[in-house]
């Protein structure tokens, strides 16, 4: 029965993984969501936390361990952690790049292998991963964000593949803009400062990104559509979620020509 699946939601501490867990929750779920900064069996609400850090191998093992103690199995993996790293490519250095891979992809990764082979036993099991808007779209001065996305995708199509055969549901989500604690939370690359070519055009980007997510969709909408899959017998591969517009401009990429799409990006971010 769905309504005894084990869900765990990585990144559970705010914004779209605790919207998440809260949401499950309330709907009859048992929910583990993980964080760096939280003790084992923790309580939040109705969930409870587990230690986790996405960039450890032998943190995501034990928190994964943790609950298969406790529940004997894992249905629903919400791969959601991540982080957000702006500045134009030339100003980011190669640390900085591989710092948002360690958490994005690379920590995505570690959790969906740690979950595979209790998936596989069960012969079912539903893994979700957080994508962006940025998986589709090259976003100027988020360009490594953009990056990692784009590698989430690649990843996840792969995946969805190799695992259908054992049963396993495989989804992407591309969420546009959202009130979260993203754009609180953004890290800004150290060149990006004073004496950046870039700086001008790097402010009047952020400044229009910003206000953008500040007046972007409810996280409870990521927690509705994560609901709906979950209780889908063959979801989609992917799914696109905030205002229209955002949606439509995603979309459009596949249709228009790419000269006049990628000069349509370039007026709307500056």
């Amino acid at each position: 029965m769905k309504d005894n699946f084990v869900v765990l939601v990585t990144g559970a501490s705010s914004g779209f993984g605790k919207e998440t867990a809260e949401y499950l929750s309330k709907k009859g779920y048992k929910v583990y969501g993980s964080s760096r900064k939280c003790i084992n069996g923790e309580k939040r609400g109705l969930f409870t936390m587990v230690n986790m850090d996405v960039t450890e191998e032998e943190s995501v093992k034990d928190a994964v361990n943790y609950i298969l103690n406790r529940e004997g199995k894992i249905d629903v993996l919400y791969n959601n952690a991540g982080m957000g790293i702006s500045g134009s490519i030339e100003d980011t250095t190669l640390e900085e790049a591989k710092q948002i891979f360690e958490t994005n992809f690379f920590g995505m990764m570690r959790v969906t292998r740690a979950v595979l082979p209790n998936m596989r036993r069960m012969g079912q099991g539903y893994i979700i991963n957080t994508s962006s808007i940025g998986g589709i779209i090259g976003l100027p001065f988020q360009g490594l964000y953009s990056a990692s996305k784009f590698a989430v995708e690649g990843f996840t199509e792969a995946l969805s593949k190799e695992v259908k055969g054992f049963g396993i549901k495989v989804c992407i989500i591309e969420p546009g803009d959202f009130k979260t604690g993203f754009t609180a939370n953004r890290r800004y690359v150290k060149n990006s400062g004073e004496g950046s070519a870039y700086r001008e055009a790097f402010i009047k980007n952020m400044n229009f990104v910003e206000c953008e997510e500040n007046n972007g969709c409810e996280p409870v909408e990521m927690a509705k559509v994560i609901y709906k899959i979950i209780n889908t017998k063959n979801p989609r591969l992917r799914y696109k979620i905030g205002f229209k517009s955002q949606k439509l401009a995603a979309s459009l990429k596949k249709f228009l020509p790419e000269r006049f799409y990628e000069d349509m990006v370039i007026r709307f971010y500056s």
